[in-house]
């Protein structure tokens, strides 16, 4: 985007929010947080939506910033272990970033403070997605060279299904050019494993994007073989083994709950998953509620843990549904995500001197990355930020915040017993 299309953008959002979403090298604002167990809060219950905010506008801003001024390939560091990794790791940012951000840039307009700083993101972002498919562009994302696209153009698909109005506040053409991006992945052979959910996704989102193309069979495929490798109480496999990690909260639940919303009135066999799948779900909400610790940490086991909070996307998303586990109450999912997200993304070193996230789990760590993670890797992360979705007058929000299970259980309070399904 060239300085006169950015200025413009500006005037037509207000230029204090947009301000906002260019901090200084060095000088990112600090997200507040709490002395009650880091989850954020400052004055209550609005209090904790202004810190995710904040939170939104230090992890995010650079990816979205950058990408709008054409500038994302010229600015981000592609830190990573493995090699290669500079012709993927641009879409994963965006598609990353929008996937977790997309629920509340999909919010209604308002006036308010909140509502400006909505505007200008959303301005920034249909700049950016412009960019990301112009023809020459010093931004033209890779949507088809190498296996990795393949994974990052669903999460970006999966933003569009989760806030259509991003979708449709775009230009036809910026539309049509993206159409042909996310067909042009269908090249790419997905893994028998979580991969199947990703070429799920591209197809669901074609679908609502009323794209004729669309192509059933591997929607039918993903949905059926998850089916078969569902290992029970609310957990699947990834492909035919079970892993003990997060991708059932990375990938595989979320997707396959985002895929049935958008293509299960298609066929009566994907009708009649929505309901075990949204069980499911529901219990795996439960059980990642209980993993996290009263400081917000978690198990560290399994891949992908630069994801960082993004492991929770899970509870997030459920959270986002209103599809909560019976004892987990708003107040209660709010405050255990703020504690996870706190954890996570407060530590010393978890952002460069420009504001990048680096790689590690709790600060940086660039050992815990394995090969296929990069920079823009990291920014599944924004998977927590979903409940940003929720308005500021839902439970989620004004309810007063409660210990979670975690919490109570290691001060002597009483907990629910745990039950599988």
């Amino acid at each position: 985007m060239n300085r006169r299309r950015f200025v413009r953008a500006a005037a037509g959002v207000g230029g204090a929010a947009l301000t906002s979403l260019a901090p200084t090298p060095g000088a990112l604002a600090t997200p507040p947080t709490s002395q009650e167990g880091g989850q954020g809060t400052v004055g209550g219950a609005g209090g904790d939506r202004q810190a995710w905010l904040a939170r939104v506008e230090t992890v995010c801003a650079p990816v979205v910033r950058a990408l709008a001024a054409g500038r994302l390939r010229a600015t981000m560091p592609v830190e990573s272990s493995g090699t290669g990794r500079a012709e993927v790791t641009h879409l994963e940012a965006v598609g990353r970033t929008l996937m977790g951000l997309a629920p509340w840039l999909g919010l209604p307009p308002s006036p308010d403070a909140e509502g400006t700083m909505r505007a200008a993101w959303g301005a920034l972002v249909r700049d950016g997605l412009d960019e990301a498919v112009r023809p020459g562009g010093p931004d033209r994302l890779n949507f088809a060279t190498g296996s990795q696209p393949l994974v990052d153009a669903a999460f970006l698909a999966q933003a569009f299904l989760r806030a259509p109005s991003l979708w449709s506040a775009l230009s036809e053409q910026t539309r049509s050019r993206l159409i042909d991006a996310f067909r042009s992945a269908r090249v790419i052979l997905p893994g028998f494993n979580n991969w199947l959910l990703f070429a799920a996704t591209v197809e669901a989102f074609l679908k609502t994007a009323g794209d004729a193309t669309w192509d059933r069979m591997r929607i039918d495929y993903a949905l059926r073989q998850h089916e078969q490798w569902y290992q029970g109480d609310g957990i699947y496999g990834d492909g035919p083994q079970f892993h003990f990690d997060y991708y059932n909260a990375y990938v595989i639940q979320p997707m396959l709950i985002d895929v049935l919303e958008a293509c299960a009135d298609d066929r009566p066999a994907w009708q009649a998953m929505r309901e075990p799948v949204a069980t499911r779900a529901r219990r795996y909400a439960a059980i990642q509620e209980r993993l996290i610790a009263p400081d917000g940490s978690f198990p560290a086991v399994g891949r992908s843990l630069a994801y960082r909070c993004g492991a929770f996307q899970g509870l997030a998303q459920a959270a986002l549904r209103r599809a909560l586990p019976a004892d987990v109450t708003p107040g209660q999912a709010r405050a255990a995500l703020g504690a996870v997200i706190a954890r996570t993304l407060d530590a010393p070193g978890t952002f460069d001197a420009n504001g990048w996230l680096t790689l590690g789990l709790c600060g940086h760590q660039p050992g815990v990355a394995e090969t296929y993670i990069s920079t823009g890797s990291l920014y599944l992360c924004s998977a927590a930020f979903l409940p940003l979705g929720l308005p500021a007058t839902d439970p989620f929000w004004t309810d007063a915040p409660r210990d979670w299970t975690g919490k109570r259980a290691w001060s002597g309070q009483a907990i629910p017993i745990d039950k599988a399904m």
